[in-house]
């Protein structure tokens, strides 16, 4: 696996006031916090994660 693609995913929107299963793919995606940055491996599971909360993030190829 040393060789599977990984998505730069950024929290730019805040969290709050957010649908609780939109707060959840954050949770699952590893974001904490505003501005925080986290790499994730490109799976089908991530990307459906991505694809609900894309208007919360900024996303870029690793």
């Amino acid at each position: 696996m040393a060789n599977a693609s990984k998505v730069k995913v950024t929290l730019v929107r805040s969290l709050n006031g957010r649908l609780k299963n939109h707060q959840a793919c954050a949770r699952g995606l590893g974001l904490r916090r505003m501005h925080h940055t986290v790499e994730v491996l490109d799976t089908p599971e991530n990307r459906g994660m991505i694809n609900k909360i894309s208007y919360m993030l900024k996303i870029e190829e690793a």
